[in-house]
């Protein structure tokens, strides 16, 4: 039997999806183990970006990050601290673009690479990508657009993907 080498995910949720003014106001990852870590992020003087449409999304207030949030330099550290290596995300874009603002706010490099998901699937499973997270949603019941649940989502989804064979899965449909 072959061992799979489980990776660590990572989500953010952010002030708002415009990729020129938004930055990330929570940040949540999920060990190759499972263990989940997740850190509210106090923004930046300079971070101004709001929406409200994106708030009540994730339930998140600006009033709560500024009172509750983790100074940047420490989330930074965090993150460099429990990751290495390649670390996966389901939006690379909106994902990356965040990364890079929170990191280069805190003037640091980040000792670990953010990939695509797509990347450790192939084909067929990304086809059915989208069916497995929903299916791991629903058994899971947990609240989504928060960033631990959604690294944990990942996590299990893959999990499962990659267990499965999706001829079989999608015969029992």
């Amino acid at each position: 039997m072959t061992r799979i080498s489980y990776p660590a995910f990572i989500d953010f949720e952010a002030s708002s999806l415009d990729l020129i003014a938004s930055y990330p106001i929570e940040v949540g990852i999920c060990m190759p183990d499972g263990k989940l870590h997740s850190w509210l992020i106090q923004p930046h003087v300079l971070w101004l970006d709001w929406s409200e449409s994106a708030e009540e999304v994730h339930g998140i207030s600006r009033e709560t990050l500024v009172t509750e949030g983790t100074p940047i330099s420490e989330v930074v550290s965090a993150l460099n601290e429990l990751l290495t290596g390649q670390v996966f995300c389901d939006a690379w874009t909106f994902d990356s673009f965040w990364l890079h603002r929170l990191f280069k706010t805190a003037n640091v490099r980040p000792r670990f690479q953010l990939e695509s998901i797509s990347t450790l699937l192939d084909s067929e499973q990304i086809l059915h990508w989208s069916d497995f997270r929903q299916q791991v949603i629903g058994r899971l019941g947990l609240p989504v657009h928060r960033a631990a649940n959604d690294a944990m989502i990942l996590h299990k989804t893959w999990e499962e993907i990659m267990g499965l064979d999706t001829r079989a899965y999608l015969s029992k449909q």
